[in-house]
């Protein structure tokens, strides 16, 4: 019954494409989570925000604590959000790897970014040959190229191109 009804809501009727019904996946949440890691206790990260769990910065202030369990409660709640954020700024369909590259990207970056980014104009473009390349534009925080965001967004290059990125 409810693909039934999942089904009518991204139906034609309710005015809705098909990839607006997407969600991330196991292979998204896992590019998410190794880049993010989860840290229990409430750190500063390298641009000075207090960041809990799964790179959660919410109401989030040094001294915070979670447990496991709650950190894998909240990136769930989160990646909705941004799961939304990804379909309300696409204009053109994705497969899974690209909608899941740019839920990564946008979690780390935030919808401003994304509403504002080169590589969303260049998607809606339908330039999709040229995304792998303005993800891997944004590697810097702070001014500085941190090597971790260079892995993370080659990682997100080669999940949105559909190939292996584990070894990133």
């Amino acid at each position: 019954m409810l693909w039934i009804f999942r089904n009518f809501i991204g139906s034609n009727y309710c005015g809705r494409s098909a990839h607006k019904l997407m969600h991330i996946s196991e292979e998204g949440l896992c590019l998410i989570k190794k880049f993010e890691g989860c840290e229990m206790r409430a750190y500063l990260d390298a641009v000075n925000v207090p960041t809990i769990a799964y790179g959660r910065t919410k109401n989030v202030k040094l001294g915070d604590t979670c447990t496991k369990q709650q950190a894998e409660e909240w990136l769930l709640e989160e990646i909705k959000e941004y799961e939304n954020y990804v379909e309300d700024a696409v204009k053109v369909p994705l497969n899974q790897n690209q909608f899941d590259a740019l839920v990564s990207w946008t979690y780390n970056l935030g919808p401003s970014n994304l509403n504002s980014s080169t590589m969303l104009k260049k998607l809606n473009a339908k330039e999709y040959e040229d995304v792998p390349a303005q993800i891997k534009r944004w590697n810097k925080a702070g001014g500085q190229v941190l090597e971790g965001l260079t892995r993370r967004r080659n990682a997100e290059s080669l999940l949105f191109e559909g190939k292996e990125w584990g070894k990133i």
